[in-house]
């Protein structure tokens, strides 16, 4: 090689080093790039702005704790005590919580660390507040009159027709309509048994091992019917929404399954030799899973109506495009071998698909499966929340309450628990059905 051929390629060479060093600097630089719009398109600075942190404080503390709500009727005068402000956690007549004193028509709520609401005759209310003072306020002439001014701190609310105090302790709402305090406790209060319950506020060991306290049936039986009849918590119903969650899922997958494996023969070549009908099974496959899950469920939904039926056929139309693809891929890549093997026994088509395909493509198929009825299990509660079946209604349900966060933490609990359940006994079946019983060897 002469000195005059060296030349263009030490050329050609730079050029390819400059290159790779443009790319290797083009890509990071993109990249942040796009970094930077996304950080103005989606109005980063605004969202920090528009952030509301005792909102977010409000609800994660209702998770994990409940409220008990004491209400005058600034009409009536009456005064009630509620779990939760539901009528099915009222206190029963002539009852209230221990930490409320006073008479029955002027109470003082002790909310905690010095903090102290008084009821006043005619509509009037005080707020003590350590570090700060005495709030006072009553409703005159379908006015809410205060004693704060102009001069109103940031942990408080105040207009003509409302007053709101929040406090770390509690809260005190105050209107033309009623006067409320908010006691905060931790715990997810009668979860076990209501107030109506003979059984609430009783322990385990008392109720084991104790006198019965109802005279119709045993300790133990009566448990078991209030935990199950319970109205606050509906632990029956959750059960039961759990149990069509999973049931929406199974009829999902193994609907999509039983679907799509003899289609895949018409979208698999060695097995659809015309090339116009594995074209239309394959751009059918597509279509169905290139419009996601949640379009067809609403589509579904406004066609046959809400139910848990509508949405596994949501899954079902979605699942079986999934499916398709990857079962047709599955028998391009046959062993054509273990099909001659069983056609030279003087098998027919559908012995050579059942004795000579099947058993390869199974390991495929049981795994994919599986996989789709554990990430099913997932979106039947989204699916559910817009069909209106299983815990996904519920969940929804409990949401725009926007007050008993705690059953909203209730079922997403139960949720995750159904998920790990899922995904741990398809793990077991995978194993099983696919490596077999290795601890026997």
């Amino acid at each position: 090689m002469t000195a005059t051929d060296m030349g263009p390629m030490h050329q050609q060479a730079a050029g390819l080093f400059q290159r790779k060093r443009l790319i290797a600097c083009a890509v990071p630089a993109v990249i942040f790039g796009y970094f930077v719009y996304i950080f103005f398109a989606f109005d980063f600075m605004g969202l920090s702005e528009r952030a509301r942190m005792d909102n977010a404080i409000t609800l994660a503390s209702d998770s994990w704790s409940y409220k008990t709500h004491v209400t005058r009727d600034n009409r009536s005068g009456a005064i009630s005590y509620a779990i939760e402000g539901e009528r099915k956690g009222e206190y029963p007549e002539g009852t209230r919580p221990d930490w409320v004193s006073g008479e029955a028509d002027a109470p003082v709520v002790a909310l905690g660390a010095g903090h102290i609401v008084r009821f006043l005759p005619d509509n009037a209310i005080t707020f003590e507040i350590p570090d700060f003072g005495t709030i006072e306020a009553q409703v005159v002439d379908g006015r809410v009159m205060s004693n704060l001014g102009d001069d109103v701190p940031d942990f408080v609310s105040a207009s003509n027709t409302r007053l709101a105090i929040t406090t770390d302790e509690g809260r005190l709402t105050v209107t033309r309509a009623r006067t409320e305090v908010f006691h905060y406790s931790p715990g997810w209060e009668l979860f076990w048994f209501t107030l109506d319950s003979p059984y609430y506020g009783h322990g385990l060991l008392a109720l084991l091992t104790g006198p019965q306290l109802d005279s119709a049936r045993s300790n133990v039986a009566g448990m078991w019917e209030d935990f199950w009849g319970n109205r606050m918590w509906r632990h029956t119903d959750v059960i039961f929404a759990i149990g069509e969650t999973i049931l929406m899922a199974f009829l999902g997958t193994f609907g999509a399954a039983m679907v799509a494996l003899p289609l895949a023969f018409l979208a698999a070549r060695n097995f659809a030799p015309l090339g116009a009908a594995r074209f239309a099974v394959r751009r059918f496959f597509d279509f169905v899973r290139g419009v996601d899950g949640l379009i067809w469920t609403i589509v579904l939904s406004r066609a046959f109506g809400p139910g848990p039926m509508t949405g596994a056929l949501a899954m079902l139309i979605t699942d079986t495009g999934g499916f398709g693809k990857s079962f047709s891929e599955a028998l391009e890549n046959v062993d054509e071998k273990q099909i001659e093997g069983v056609a030279s026994t003087g098998a027919k088509a559908l012995q050579r698909y059942r004795f000579g395909v099947i058993p390869q493509i199974t390991p495929i198929l049981l795994s994919q499966v599986l996989y789709y009825l554990e990430s099913n299990t997932r979106s039947a509660t989204i699916i559910g929340a817009i069909t209106g079946g299983g815990i996904g209604l519920l969940l929804t349900q409990a949401m725009q309450t926007q007050k008993d966060w705690e059953e909203v933490s209730y079922y997403i609990v139960l949720i995750i628990l159904m998920v790990m359940v899922m995904d741990t006994f398809s793990g077991w079946l995978r194993r099983k059905l696919i490596k077999g019983d290795e601890g026997g060897h």
